[in-house]
């Protein structure tokens, strides 16, 4: 085995080991690169089918061309599509680029606080109908208990601090004080009623493995990746108000990979596009804290 199929397998475990243990499972996807391998990592772990929704926390703000592939890709591959929205936040404008807030506190509206909710049944959920292909009202209000995120824990300082199996209490809060430890792949699968978990089987890759086994497993992903004559593109994924391109030449995955290898970007942070990581010290790690992916 060479190490992206020990990657392969230690993430189909991992998957394999959360369907078996939680009743109420979900898996986030936020259409970027890491959560569109996790979609083909699930789909290999199950021949073929994914047997829990897939949720999207649709901020509104999202890059258009994401949100035309995350419906095109469901639409053809026919997984149970969730979408989850803060549309009290929307409709009384309370975001960044409308002006009414910082970004901080956009997030946590939009995304933070419309996870949260979406996950525990309290607000509306949105399911995609396969039949007329119209967005309708999910009828399941129960909460999921796990729920599968495609964290790496290189991506950034807070994520290195997650566990393969990370409980949060039942309000999602993360006390990253308090995570179980983890050697010789033995896991803690067992929490305290209440307790919503966080798994993570892409933790130990890195996004040159990301895009590695994206090329061996001819894996499709949102061209906004690729750089399409104006010599950027982007290498992190958000929303468009506050995620920014990157100068980059690289015009296929390929090249891509030979960016990552020659060190193009190796003093530069993979989310350095993401403005609302700049917003003072420390402010991502507080945003997970309170349940942020």
């Amino acid at each position: 085995m060479d190490y992206l199929d020990k990657l392969e397998a230690q993430s189909i475990y991992i998957f394999r080991e959360a369907y078996r243990e939680f009743k109420n499972l979900a898996m986030l996807w936020s259409i970027g690169k890491d959560s569109t391998v996790l979609l083909h990592l699930a789909r290999k772990a199950f021949f073929g089918h994914i047997p829990f929704p897939l949720v999207h926390i649709d901020t509104s703000f999202k890059i258009p061309e994401m949100i035309e592939y995350r419906t095109r890709l469901a639409r053809e591959l026919g997984f149970n599509l969730i979408v989850g929205q803060n549309s009290e936040a929307l409709k009384n404008k309370r975001t960044f680029p409308d002006g009414n807030t910082d970004r901080i506190t956009c997030c946590q509206l939009l995304k933070t606080e419309a996870l949260r909710n979406t996950l525990s049944g309290k607000w509306k959920r949105l399911k995609l109908d396969h039949t007329t292909g119209a967005f309708v009202e999910d009828e399941n209000e129960e909460a999921y208990t796990g729920v599968i995120v495609g964290v790496r824990s290189d991506e950034e300082g807070s994520r290195s601090k997650e566990r393969y199996f990370s409980p949060r209490d039942k309000n999602s809060d993360w006390e990253i004080g308090d995570q179980p430890p983890e050697f010789w792949n033995q896991f803690k699968t067992e929490f305290a009623p209440g307790t919503h978990v966080r798994i993570h089987p892409l933790l130990d890759w890195t996004e040159l493995n990301i895009w590695e086994y994206i090329a061996r497993e001819n894996i499709p992903v949102v061209p906004l990746y690729l750089d399409n004559g104006s010599g950027m593109r982007y290498r992190s994924l958000g929303c468009y108000p506050c995620t920014k391109p990157v100068e980059s030449s690289a015009k296929n995955v390929g090249e891509i990979i030979e960016e990552l290898r020659s060190g193009k970007f190796a003093k530069i942070a993979e989310r350095a596009g993401r403005e609302q990581d700049k917003d003072g010290g420390g402010t991502l790690e507080e945003l997970r804290r309170a349940g942020y992916m």
